[in-house]
């Protein structure tokens, strides 16, 4: 057997079909993506004028030829219709290959006349979604298209370091001054690991999707923009600031921004002042048209079913109601009448970001919010969604609370919880390489440029966990971080605190029957992923392998996820008091068989299990998303309940 695997990573490999060939050629298409195919890639430049597309990749042509294709050098925006769909083309086009060798020749193919922008977005759906790709590490977008994570300075500089061929790296500071309160939580708003995060998150779970189901697709789109408010929140406390305010249609958006973010054709992204009063956006939606969705989705929470386009009801009163809801509130593809309850998130994007030039008068590009990539940079993102979770938690308040029986596992009795090292932040540098913002041609050589910025992390962490159990089972832990103090400094109430809990960990364990310690690093989150390879290294370690013969096995290839370094809110210098929940429920909670065995793909917390069932059976959040009424309910043996402090060194 062992021989045979051998031979066949040996065919593998000569035939290019190993990982370490797709990630060659996805760096590589990626290199530069402003400019042609270097003439050094000879497969890929060959592809890009012999090869012949087929299926949806012919139909795709055929705009092309028709010159109805966005051009090339223009700014792009997913939530522009025309253009989002020409992506969808060359994203059908590139899923329905079913060898690597035809996904590379159609993508080399289009990359040489479609829109940038549209063939980057298509490019890294495409490789998340298809199994001819497995293996791959898409390079981080901060350093594929810079200027999206980057201020217009640091772009400047770097022009002027490469028009005189000196190598040269940048400090980048966060937009605003200190007169903006604000700029206390840009660390984590413009922190490129987030936006990293959030971009991704959106293209593992499009809203536009039309491929097989995607599990509780809705809920995950719940919690993982609840999760972000509940940081958001966290961060302000550190900061000494009140929790996000909700947005209003009827009230000016309080909080001006200005992006200080340029695009790379278009001019400067639109800035925003304080206190704009909303306006209807022509060709998007009037105001009275947004409270209106609104207005039918409280109606159907309120009620308790949604009623579908053929007009049944979908009862929404159960654990799986958020699912729906959230497709609704979205409004993705999975949503049951789109027609009647509208897209209340995906506008609201839109009319955000066009705030500064409603009527299209000055002929302005999308502002910050109509791209994941740079949304969270915009405080007012923050305010949106906390409006859109008020809906969330109208619905999650109307379920009936859970019982001691309910939450109870006889099981497993938590005696004590510890943590071993300090939680304790600290700012640190992180460098960005700008290779790819600057244009230029072969003949130049390049130099290196790079910018670095502040960015929070924190100190390495275990929690020591001791429970007793009487017999031997599989066991689900639960780990969450909540807030014990209001900006005031009053102590919150289990009631009043569980919807700003920070997921900090979900796994499953062995029990053995007697006392046991069970030992979970901070590292090891079910919600992070660890920094992103940069796409230098990526590129030198597949030319590498290619080079030598050998093929590459990489571990964390999903981009989704929440950044490690990130995991523990900012805190303060003199320690903030945090309540940590951990709560150990029964392994039959589980859609797989043995879940201890298994890491349910690394992040599955926030960004499911790709491509999978999601591995447990709860509501996201559970045992803290429905309303406590009598807070002795959680008095039971398998939660515990204690105070740690979060410090902040600088």
């Amino acid at each position: 057997m062992k021989w045979l695997l051998l031979i066949a990573a040996v065919l593998a490999v000569a035939s290019g079909a190993d990982v370490a060939h797709k990630q060659q050629a996805i760096n590589r298409l990626l290199f530069k993506i402003t400019e042609p195919i270097r003439s050094k890639f000879a497969d890929l430049k060959e592809a890009s004028t012999s090869f012949v597309p087929t299926g949806a990749g012919e139909l795709l042509k055929k705009e092309y030829d028709d010159h109805r294709l966005l051009e090339q050098k223009h700014w792009f925006s997913l939530f522009n219709p025309r253009q989002r769909e020409e992506a969808l083309m060359l994203v059908d086009a590139l899923l329905e290959s079913t060898d690597f060798d035809h996904f590379k020749d159609t993508a080399a193919y289009f990359r040489e006349r479609m829109n940038e922008g549209e063939f980057v977005y298509a490019l890294y759906v495409a490789v998340t979604h298809s199994t001819v790709c497995d293996g791959v590490i898409l390079p981080p977008l901060y350093e594929v298209t810079p200027h999206m994570f980057t201020n217009s300075e640091v772009i400047q500089k770097a022009y002027t370091a490469k028009m005189t061929q000196t190598p040269a790296k940048f400090h980048m500071e966060f937009t605003g001054s200190r007169k903006n309160p604000e700029q206390r939580v840009a660390y984590f708003g413009e922190d490129v690991g987030m936006n990293s995060h959030h971009v991704h998150w959106h293209m593992d779970f499009p809203f536009w999707w039309h491929g097989d189901k995607i599990d509780r697709k809705g809920e995950l789109f719940f919690w993982v923009h609840h999760q972000l408010t509940a940081r958001f929140d966290a961060e302000r406390l550190s900061n000494y600031l009140p929790v996000v305010d909700e947005l209003y249609w009827s009230r000016p958006i309080k909080e001006g921004f200005a992006p200080h973010t340029t695009y790379r054709y278009g001019g400067e992204f639109p800035s925003r002042p304080d206190n704009k009063v909303f306006e209807a956006v022509e060709g998007v939606a009037r105001i009275r048209d947004m409270k209106e969705m609104e207005s039918r989705i409280r109606d159907a929470i309120s009620h308790g079913y949604i009623v579908a386009k053929d007009g049944t009801p979908i009862y929404l009163d159960n654990d799986h109601g958020i699912d729906i809801l959230g497709d609704v509130v979205e409004s993705s593809t999975s949503s049951p009448n789109a027609a009647y309850y509208g897209a209340l998130h995906n506008y609201a994007h839109m009319m955000l970001g066009r705030q500064a030039d409603p009527k299209g008068k000055f002929n302005m590009p999308p502002g910050v919010m109509e791209h994941f990539e740079t949304a969270t940079r915009d405080p007012s993102f923050f305010r949106l969604h906390k409006y859109m979770d008020s809906l969330f938690k109208l619905h999650k308040d109307k379920l009936k609370p859970y019982t001691a029986e309910e939450i109870g596992y006889a099981n497993a009795h938590v005696t004590e919880v510890e943590i071993d090292g300090d939680l304790s932040t600290y700012f640190e540098d992180f460098e960005i390489d700008l290779t790819n913002a600057l244009d230029d041609t072969e003949e130049i050589d390049d130099v290196a440029i790079s910018t670095f910025v502040k960015r929070l992390n924190h100190k390495p962490f275990t929690y020591k966990i001791g429970v007793d159990s009487d017999h031997e089972d599989t066991a689900t832990v639960r780990i969450y971080l909540c807030p014990k103090h209001d900006y005031n400094g009053i102590e919150l109430h289990l009631d009043e605190y569980r919807w700003g809990c920070i997921e900090m960990d979900k796994f499953w364990t062995h029990l053995n029957g007697k006392h046991q310690i069970i030992e979970r690093k901070g590292s090891e989150s079910s919600v992070t992923i660890p920094d992103r390879v940069p796409f230098h290294d990526l590129i030198k370690e597949a030319d590498d392998a290619v080079a030598a013969g050998k093929d590459l096995v990489h571990s964390d290839v999903r981009a989704c996820g929440h950044p490690a370094r990130m995991l523990l809110p900012k805190g303060k210098s003199e320690g903030m008091e945090f309540n940590l929940f951990v709560a150990i429920t029964s392994g039959d909670d589980a859609t797989h068989d043995n879940p201890a065995a298994d890491d349910h793909g690394s992040t599955h917390g926030y960004c499911g299990s790709h491509g999978e069932v999601y591995p447990d059976k709860r509501p996201m959040g559970y045992p803290l998303d429905r309303k406590v009424p009598d807070e002795r309910v959680f008095d039971v043996d398998n939660i515990n309940v204690s105070t740690v402090k979060v410090f902040h060194k600088e």
